[in-house]
């Protein structure tokens, strides 16, 4: 009796990864199924930009909230939310990033759209209000002070210095590199204290071995005959009633010292990617029989090249579905459970007019299952079996149960002000 139960179990699973594929493969075999612009990424030109302070952070759901810089009472101002496009941008010292690196308070420059599908999106969907309150809420690309300069060709040249007590603050203005254009930026005045780090060459300095070695003062005014430098930006509340005056978190003193920053973060970056899987858009998948399937995706860009080559033609793959916060889709048992495998038949890559949020590279696979969620126009995670099979954390996929409104915490999760 138990093993005719355990055969009629088997059964119905069999039966139910058959209906899946069924519905996967409704088409005759060998037409395309593609949707027009599916992989079309916006231009960064037309993309909102604002600044602002990290407030919230909600990194299994790639969202957030911003305190938006405005003039004023900047304390006031209530968090607002921000969620990041499936091929947003992060970076941070200038290298690739997630938003579970970037600390609580960092000063951060966004370029934003509007909600792509206002009805599934998971921050509330705010009318054009206030400047702290910008509609554009979908992140593009978002950034840390030291990458918007290294993006932008830019330094800090720090000018002037007053402290005591290993605390105080430095005029800087943020100016073009190579000199020319705008070289006389405004002026800002900056605090800094003893938890400031220094960076020069390989060494972390703290304020008072700088003082110890002279070359800040321990006391009083000194000249820093404009030393460009590249600064990490964060908020504290500031004495003496000052409603905006950003804090120094990070001094990067010269190049070397900015280059191991960008490799250390670079490095979380990849390990992370790996143990993820590459998000991607599908652009076309050609039905066969029995489940068959060849599926052309782009992947996302914004990563290290090393990620990229690892996906080499002829080589094994992994392919699951996901959904627009890049959480893995269909499985109980975390991302490899109901994934597809295959071959990957090719790999191109554009050689020009490559948009932010996308790599140009085009990959073909081939698997004898295809899933229900690897459609033209979703979005999918890719392994290449190069890369471990890593279990991920709970709160990083969805079962199959998960239906659209409840696949994440609905946007009431932040609050009205």
């Amino acid at each position: 009796m138990k093993q005719f139960v355990g055969l009629c179990s088997s059964m119905f699973v069999l039966l139910g990864c058959l209906v899946v594929t069924a519905t996967a493969t409704s088409q005759e075999p060998g037409t395309k199924n593609q949707e027009p612009g599916a992989n079309k990424f916006p231009s960064l030109d037309k993309a909102r930009s604002y600044r602002g302070v990290l407030a919230f952070v909600d990194h299994a759901n790639r969202r957030g909230s911003l305190r938006v810089e405005t003039t004023g009472e900047f304390f006031r101002n209530p968090p607002h939310p921000f969620a990041m496009l499936p091929y947003g941008v992060v970076r941070r010292h200038g290298a690739p990033a997630d938003l579970r690196d970037i600390p609580l308070g960092t000063v951060l420059h966004v370029r934003a759209y509007l909600p792509p599908d206002p009805k599934t999106s998971v921050v509330p969907v705010s009318q054009n209000g206030p400047p702290e309150r910008p509609a554009e809420n979908h992140v593009l690309l978002l950034e840390d002070e030291p990458s918007f300069c290294l993006r932008e060709g830019k330094v800090w040249k720090l000018k002037e210095i007053d402290g005591q007590q290993n605390q105080g603050t430095i005029i800087a203005s943020r100016e073009p590199k190579a000199g020319g254009g705008d070289s006389n930026g405004t002026e800002e005045k900056l605090t800094f204290n003893a938890a400031t780090r220094l960076w020069r060459g390989r060494e972390c300095l703290t304020v008072a071995e700088l003082v110890a070695e002279g070359t800040w003062p321990a006391a009083g005014k000194k000249s820093l005959a404009g030393q460009a430098v590249q600064l990490g930006l964060t908020w504290q509340p500031t004495p003496g009633g000052v409603f905006l005056r950003y804090h120094i978190s990070d001094i990067w003193l010269d190049e070397t010292a900015m280059q191991r920053a960008a490799q250390n973060q670079s490095e979380t970056h990849k390990a992370l990617i790996r143990s993820r899987w590459m998000p991607a858009f599908v652009d076309a998948v050609e039905y066969g029989k029995f489940g068959r399937a060849i599926v052309t995706v782009t992947l996302f860009g914004g990563m290290d090249d090393s990620l990229y080559s690892d996906f080499k033609k002829g080589d094994q793959a992994v392919m699951n579905a996901s959904e627009n916060t890049l959480k893995h889709a269909g499985g109980d048992y975390g991302p490899a459970h109901m994934a597809s495998r295959g071959a990957i038949l090719d790999v191109t890559k554009a050689t020009s007019d490559i948009p932010l949020g996308s790599s140009g590279i085009q990959v073909r696979f081939e698997t004898d299952l295809i899933i229900e969620g690897i459609r033209p126009g979703r979005v999918v995670r890719v392994r290449p079996a190069s890369w471990p099979e890593l279990t991920v954390p709970r709160e990083e996929y969805l079962s199959d149960g998960n239906s659209s409104e409840v696949r994440f915490p609905s946007p009431a999760v932040f609050p009205k002000y």
